[in-house]
């Protein structure tokens, strides 16, 4: 068990599925008070009502693209909890894996709305309640498509390169205030995100890639949730601005992503 601060209050983006449902699995199980924050409130809901201690959860609904529904959503928790200590900006969506020369304006927009700047407007809602705590955490969902090309198209890696930019930026402007800011960095991982249903003409063989990788298989979404406890505890006190790649080795292994 990680030495994560007695009744933490997290917040949680993309709660609703994939890593963000467990993450909020995790952060519960660890004796967190977590604000389960998704655009489908419908989903939300059904998370924190199939937690084992659904008392210690709210679903909230938000669109993290939205600078009045970010604060709207901010209001909530802290009406409800009375304070914020881990921000685990988790909302993400994923382009159509197309070149510059292909993308509509419109997927550009939304991608990096969604991606970039919705890490940004939840940052600076939570910053201001840190700040007169003189403490907390932000850990950013980025992705190897922070660190290389070819693991989305150009918006995708464009908005998580963003991410990682952002991050240092939280880190260098907000660490000696007691913030601590990083970002986990995730490979192929097993969620609704990398395996939407129907596929699509334009997604690459994932399959076969995960399969090359020195892991040889997917990415729990738990593996994931695991590390954001982690860097959200006393554990990682000294853990400032890093990167962290839980990809199974495919970066390692210099093998083009999906």
């Amino acid at each position: 068990m990680t030495t994560l601060k007695k009744d933490a209050v997290v917040i949680v983006t993309g709660a609703g599925s994939g890593m963000g449902e467990a993450m909020v699995r995790e952060f519960v199980a660890e004796g967190a008070r977590v604000a389960a924050l998704d655009i489908n409130p419908t989903s939300a809901k059904r998370v924190v009502a199939e937690l084992e201690s659904p008392e210690r959860a709210l679903a909230v609904e938000v669109d993290v693209s939205s600078p009045e529904s970010v604060q709207s959503s901010i209001h909530q928790v802290r009406e409800w909890a009375g304070r914020i200590d881990v921000l685990c900006n988790n909302a993400g969506i994923i382009d159509s894996f197309r070149p510059a020369h292909e993308i509509s304006l419109e997927e550009w927009d939304r991608t990096l709305a969604v991606n970039l700047t919705g890490p940004f407007l939840m940052a600076r809602a939570v910053i201001p309640h840190m700040l007169e705590q003189s403490s907390g955490a932000i850990i950013n969902t980025a992705s190897i498509s922070a660190l290389s090309a070819a693991g989305g198209g150009t918006a995708y890696t464009a908005s998580k390169h963003g991410v990682l930019g952002l991050t240092r930026q939280l880190t260098f402007d907000y660490g000696r205030h007691g913030i601590r800011v990083n970002a986990i960095c995730p490979g192929a991982t097993l969620t609704g995100l990398t395996m939407p249903e129907g596929g699509s003409e334009t997604l690459p063989d994932s399959e076969t890639e995960v399969a090359r990788t020195p892991a040889g298989r997917w990415c729990q979404p738990r593996e994931i949730a695991r590390m954001a406890v982690y860097l959200a505890s006393e554990d990682a006190d000294f853990i400032h601005g890093a990167a962290m790649v839980i990809d199974g080795g495919w970066l390692t292994a210099a093998r083009n992503p999906i």
